[in-house]
Formats: C-alpha cells, sequence, structure tokens
C-alpha cells in the first residue's frame, strides 16, 4: 500500500514541487518501500530517532530535520541532515554556524515561521521574522534558503489557506532584501490534509506522513 500510495501522490503534484516524507515512528522497513516507490526526501523529527535509520538507510535519500532542534543535538544534526527546517533563534543559528565552520560547509536552513502566533509552538512570529533573518544573515557559515511553516491545525483544512497565504507573502518580500547568504528558494508547507491547498499557495516543498504510511499505531 505504501509504494502505491507513494506513486498516487508523486503523480498529482506539479513538477518543481518536492515530496518530504515524513517518517517520525516509522519502521525502516516502511521508509525503505516508500523509497523504492520513489522518495528522495524524508523528514525527521528527533535526532535520536533519525541516528538509527540513518545508519541503516545512508545517503541514497536526502534528510531535513523538520523538528525542535535543540542547540545540544545541532552537532549529531549536522552529521546527518543535509538541511534543517526549523530554524527559528539567533542561538540556534549560531550553533550551525559554528559546527558547520568546523566541517568547513555552509549549511543550508529554512527558518521556520510561527504563522498562528500560537504560543506552544516553535517559530518565529511573522513580524520578527525579518529581523531574525538580517541577524543571521552575518554568519558566514549558514545559508538561508526559505521559509518553513506549520500553520494551526484546523478540522477543516480551508482555514489554514490565509497562513500559507501569509508565509508566501514573507517569502517573497525576503526575496526583494538581497542579503548576504540569503536566497529565498524553498517554501515548505502543508501536510497530508492540507498539502493541496499548500500548493496553491506557492509551496515547493510539501510534508507527508500519515497519507503515505496510514495513522501512527499506539
Amino acid at each position: 500500500m505504501i509504494k502505491e500510495r507513494v506513486k498516487e501522490i508523486l503523480s498529482k503534484i506539479p513538477e518543481g514541487v518536492q515530496l518530504l516524507c515524513a517518517t517520525k515512528g516509522r519502521s525502516v522497513e516502511e521508509i525503505m518501500e516508500a523509497i523504492e516507490a520513489g522518495i528522495t526526501l524524508i523528514g525527521e523529527n528527533y535526532v535520536q530517532e533519525a541516528e538509527k535509520k540513518y545508519s541503516i538507510i545512508g545517503k541514497r535519500v536526502k534528510w531535513h530535520f523538520i523538528g525542535h532542534l535543540q542547540t545540544n543535538k545541532v552537532k549529531k544534526a549536522l552529521k546527518i541532515f543535509d538541511m534543517i527546517e526549523t530554524v527559528d533563534s539567533v542561538k540556534l543559528a549560531y550553533e550551525i554556524d559554528k559546527h558547520a565552520k568546523k566541517k568547513g560547509v555552509v549549511y543550508p536552513v529554512l527558518i521556520e515561521i510561527n504563522s498562528g502566533k500560537e504560543k506552544q509552538k516553535s517559530g518565529v512570529f511573522p513580524e520578527d521574522a525579518e529581523n531574525l533573518i538580517k541577524e543571521i544573515s552575518k554568519f558566514e557559515n549558514i545559508k538561508i534558503e526559505g521559509l518553513m511553516t506549520m500553520g494551526p491545525f484546523f478540522e477543516e483544512p480551508e482555514k489554514i489557506r490565509p497562513y500559507f497565504r501569509l508565509t508566501k507573502e514573507l517569502f517573497d518580500n525576503f526575496k526583494k532584501l538581497s542579503l548576504p547568504n540569503v536566497e529565498m528558494k524553498y517554501l515548505s508547507m502543508g501536510m497530508s490534509d492540507t498539502w493541496e491547498i499548500a500548493i496553491e499557495e506557492g509551496a515547493n516543498i510539501i510534508r507527508i506522513g500519515t497519507l503515505i504510511f496510514g495513522p501512527r499505531k499506539g
């Protein structure tokens, strides 16, 4: 079933949109089945869980970190992930820059926007995002490549549209700033129930888990 679901989603998404397979709580066997069906990008929420999977799956796919990253996990994260989608503070950016410098790389990140201004969620509030990007752009070993948002949860998926639209407006505005180490290429929005709306509003990375694997057990 996983293969069929992946192929169906891939057949529906337009050219230029990447399907990120969200694999939190999924087994290596399930993930491998998704990869065999054409998945080339997977997202994990926890460094420790990703380490175990990475030791088996390795570099046959790209790895994005899509959870809340603690600063003390940055060093390990940079060994696994090709991108961190959830940078929301100068403190976290500083740690990434520091470890990237030691590795001799310029590390790509997305800035997480808390588009619903939900206090219990991570991400920078929309009105503070420009200042954050300007601060992070000063780091030489980080490249800001776009934005990511979760948006609030609604029973009716259509209600999330204004939050995606707001994030796209920020994305377009930041594109015009011409800051060093900033290139707005990726807009990561939308999950299993909202990915089609996200694409309509400009997303070019969609993060899908449940629609591929079915509901998590337990």
